[in-house]
């Protein structure tokens, strides 16, 4: 113990002593190791293992598959999940609905979301309550009305009672409705971010659609299951015609797959970049130690003389090696719990499941935990097995500035910098396109100005507003009660329609074409107000009159995408389209006589974005509002100023119409609508991380460098002044000095470049950048280059300042 304890004293003054090279290995572990396991542990709680529920991997969805390709679930009504329960290959299914509900009997109505789920959904998912119970089938009997209960969600629990325990029995107002409280869930419990969850009643009509989740059998293959509900999917479609598209394949996808698909492509990309920085970590620390370890061979001579031995050489520096990396991963798992709460709120809204536990994965930890300290080991010793039993009367003749390292040293040196320059580059230019990327999505034409504009998201309570006339009146006065607030510049109905993904994708039949030429657009339902609200420009026609608006007339307006796609450019005024979905389903879906026939197109406007951020414009209907009312509508405000600072007036005027009229609580504008679009999202933060990440590994590209110099130069003192001596010009030292690590730079700029290029589909299609430019790849060797310049020039300095008679006298 007693020479542990010095072992361990020699080596803290030994990084106290040097601090530069003790602070540059310390921080390249722990950048490289904090990166990674923060990564992974988000790309395995948030994509691979993200939910509590039991039998997580038997629970799926049926998708359909258009002709387009196209895909999305269907709601199946009441009697069709009846019979698709009957199926061999299901054990159970889970039907649910969600409403907006206001809480009433208390000081102000607060919006909350309502899920209503069937009488087995709670034990299909397999949570035990935090408090009380759950819903059980008696409260939601087949086909009866369901009790009036509760089960509250652990978020809604804590904001709203402030987690009193003795919630239990106690009632809740919704709508004016008492409703008796069952339970609270668990926090993890979130299913469909409800705040509180009540039984679902399944109507016996073909009209009411639920979304369902189902649980095979255990042995139940996903292709066995679709086998067997291809049948009676066409059966559904022969049974409620115009729901389903046209033609559809369909297939059974797992949970994880259709929720997670997207983020995971995110997060493996990410733990790609961040491996490759945890390689040139790992890299810099080797390549520092072999270099310290080969300038410390006079030290080791002089303690070989005085009796020191072999054994007890190694373990000294095995002993500084382990400090370092010991403190480099202390400081990394630190980095990594840090790293992991800055990531999470950066992550697209919705890309992942909220019941996902965010905490650090261990398995990976004591992986990187581990090449950290095998890093450490390994190049730590490497020096000392080599001058352990150094040739004492030749270091000791030659002074402290010989370099005396074997061939097999220096290849060594050059390998791990001609490696991490690789990885470096190859890093650089993934970043770069990432940047690039996100760059073009910021400066890609909207076609409407988002600026001063925001999005009110209005949902009426149930059994309020049930007909067409009610429904429609009273979704033009709350336009025309906002429209009126000083400060307001505009106030458009936008059903659907909010920029930049908006409308809901439909077959249209186009009036003169067979039926198998049936197209599809983006089907929007707004006021005429709209056009002018978002700054969009009539081109030619009319939009529509206020008469026309409160009759509901069957008159619509296309964008000049649907004119080019389907009308060849030519005059769309005069040409009528019929869209089959438009059906009455009371009460949810009002329509408008005439809404099933075929619609003239009365006007042309100019193309808006209506697909996303990354895809041009698709063809567009734009149908008056009243042509078909929801159940909710949205209110486009434009003002003067900042529209989310008269959300409180807006709030005011709706509540003069109705005081229990309730508006979603998250409300945005519409430039915080082009953020929460998940390619945006996702797009910030590739470019953000990657850009970090490259920073971070170029900065450790240029020490590690810098280093190798650096001791080359403090080595070859000697030599470099028997040159200068002997008329070498400072040129010619200089060329000596930056041949060695030119070598190294350009032979790792070659590997970069050819990773690079062969990688270049692969890491373009995972970044969704498209070919990546050539000038962008060249661009990043030349600042690799110029870095790796500038990290060789103060040693190479130092290299021309020798004085010819300092180092003779060092002979």
């Amino acid at each position: 113990m007693p020479i542990l304890l010095q072992d361990l004293r020699f080596a803290l003054r030994q990084i106290f002593r040097n601090p530069g090279f003790s602070l540059t290995a310390v921080l390249s572990l722990t950048l490289g190791i904090g990166a990674t396991v923060a990564v992974y542990s988000i790309l395995y709680d948030a994509v691979l293992h993200p939910w509590p529920y039991a039998g997580i991997d038997r629970i799926c969805d049926v998708w359909m598959t258009d002709n387009a390709g196209h895909d999305r679930t269907w709601g199946l009504t009441g009697p069709q999940i009846r019979q698709l329960r009957q199926t061999h290959a299901i054990e159970d299914i889970a039907a649910f609905d969600f409403t907006s509900q206001t809480v009433t009997g208390g000081d102000v109505p607060e919006d909350v979301n309502a899920i209503m789920v069937s009488g087995t959904a709670f034990q299909f998912l397999g949570l035990t309550p935090l408090l009380g119970r759950y819903i059980f089938s008696s409260d939601a009997p087949d086909a009866q009305d369901p009790q009036s209960v509760a089960v509250l969600s652990y978020k809604f629990w804590q904001r709203h009672y402030r987690g009193d325990p003795a919630v239990v029995g106690k009632t809740i107002q919704l709508a004016h409705k008492t409703y008796a409280i069952l339970g609270v869930m668990p926090p993890r419990f979130t299913w469909m971010d409800g705040d509180l969850y009540l039984p679902l009643k399944l109507e016996s009509d073909q009209t009411h659609r639920y979304g369902t989740k189902i649980k095979l059998r255990s042995g139940i293959g996903m292709a066995a299951a679709e086998g067997e509900f291809r049948p009676l999917y066409q059966q559904f479609d022969h049974q409620t015609p115009n729901v389903f598209p046209k033609q559809f394949k369909i297939s059974v996808r797992g949970l994880a797959e259709t929720y997670t698909r997207d983020l995971k492509k995110t997060m493996i990309l990410l733990f790609g970049a961040v491996a490759l920085l945890l390689a040139i970590g790992c890299g810099n620390v080797s390549i520092l130690l072999l270099a310290r370890g080969a300038a410390r061979q006079h030290e080791f001579a002089i303690r070989s003389a005085v009796g020191a031995s072999g054994f007890r050489i190694i373990r000294q520096l095995l002993t500084e090696s382990l400090l370092l990396s010991v403190t480099g991963a202390g400081l990394g798992i630190f980095v990594a719990y840090q790293s992991i709460g800055f990531i999470i709120p950066r992550l697209p809204d919705h890309s992942y499941p909220y019941e996902a536990d965010f905490h650090i994965n261990f398995a990976v930890l004591f992986f990187s935990v581990g090449l950290a300290l095998l890093s450490g080991i390994v190049f730590g010793l490497f020096p000392a097995l080599q001058l352990a039993r150094p040739e004492i009367s030749e270091v000791m003749q030659a002074g402290t500035r010989r370099l005396t390292g074997s061939v097999k040293g220096r290849r060594l040196h050059a390998a791990l910098i001609a490696g991490q320059i690789a990885l470096t580059l190859l890093l650089m230019t993934a970043a770069g396109a990432a940047i690039q990327a996100f760059i073009r999505m910021n400066i890609v034409p909207l076609g409407y100005e988002p600026k001063h504009v925001m999005s009110v998201i209005i949902p009426l309570r149930e059994n309020v507003h049930t007909t067409w006339a009610d429904r429609t009146h009273f979704f033009e006065q709350l336009r025309e009660k906002v429209a009126e607030m000083p400060g307001v510049v505009g106030a458009g109905i936008s059903t659907n329609a909010t920029p930049p993904d908006s409308g809901w994708l439909l077959p249209v039949e186009i009036l003169g074409k067979a039926a198998s030429q049936m197209q599809e657009a983006h089907v929007e339902f707004v006021s005429p107000e709209y056009f002018t609200t978002l700054q969009i420009p009539l081109l030619s026609g009319r939009s529509w009159a206020q008469s026309e608006i409160v009759r509901g007339a069957t008159l619509v307006l296309v964008n000049q995408a649907f004119v080019r796609h389907y009308l060849s450019g030519g005059d769309a005024i005069g040409h009528s389209v019929r869209i089959s979905q438009i059906t009455n389903t009371p009460p949810s879906r009002l329509t408008a006589t005439g809404s099933d026939g075929w619609l003239p197109i009365i006007g042309v406007v100019a193309d808006s974005l209506d697909d996303g951020l990354e895809k041009p414009t698709a063809p567009a209907v734009y149908a008056p509002y009243t042509l078909m009312t929801l159940p909710f509508t949205q209110v486009l405000v434009r003002t003067q100023g900042e529209p989310l600072a008269m959300l409180h007036s807006v709030r005011q005027q709706i509540a003069s119409l109705d005081p229990d009229q309730q508006i979603f609580s998250d409300v945005r504008d519409l430039e915080g609508w082009i953020q929460r679009e998940p390619e945006y999202a996702r797009a910030r933060l590739i470019s953000m991380l990657f850009g970090s990440f490259s920073i971070l590994a170029l900065t450790l590209a240029a020490v590690g460098l810098y280093s190798v110099v650096s001791y080359t130069v403090l080595q070859r003192t000697s030599e470099l002044g028997v040159r200068v001596a002997l008329g070498a010009r400072r040129r010619d030292v200089l060329y000596l000095v930056a041949f060695s690590a030119g070598t190294s730079v350009g032979l790792g700029i070659v590997i970069g470049l050819a990773l690079s290029f062969s990688l270049d589909r692969l890491i373009a299609r995972w970044i969704e950048s498209g070919t990546r430019d050539p000038i962008l790849v060249l661009a990043a060797s030349g600042l690799l280059i110029l870095v790796a310049a500038l990290a060789c020039m103060l040693p190479a300095r130092r290299a021309l300042a020798v004085d010819p008679m300092v180092a003779l006298r060092c002979e």
